[in-house]
């Protein structure tokens, strides 16, 4: 259960960063020049590029990186207010689940650790 809690949220965050960046595939269109598309690209890839951050943040500090994902989802929804509320399901549901299970897995396993290092010096 312990590897399974470990593993969980980073296989998620990395799911989450391929979804973000299929997203930015719409910024290809017929109807603008390369240089356009591509600036486009680049743009919509900007939440791929702070998911990264936060996962890179949260596979050294759990704890930190769970506050970061669920902060993502609470800026998410502040930004796309008055949205379909399965939007805000889709998009900041995956966040927080990932930000819980960082936070879960540093309650129950590397709080311990750090208790136990404590109790040895």
């Amino acid at each position: 259960m312990k590897k399974l809690l470990y593993w969980l949220p980073r296989i998620l965050g990395i799911l989450l960063i391929i979804y973000f960046t299929l997203f930015a595939l719409d910024a290809f269109d017929s109807d603008y020049s390369l240089g356009e598309m591509l600036l486009g690209f680049l743009i919509h890839l900007i939440p791929t590029f702070i998911l990264i951050a936060i996962l890179l943040i949260a596979w050294k500090w759990e704890l930190a990186g769970g506050i970061l994902y669920i902060g993502a989802c609470a800026f998410y929804i502040n930004m796309a207010r008055g949205m379909y509320w399965m939007v805000y399901l889709y998009i900041g549901g995956p966040l927080v689940l990932t930000g819980i299970l960082f936070i879960l897995h540093y309650s129950l396993y590397r709080k311990k650790q750090i208790s136990q290092i404590n109790d040895l010096t």
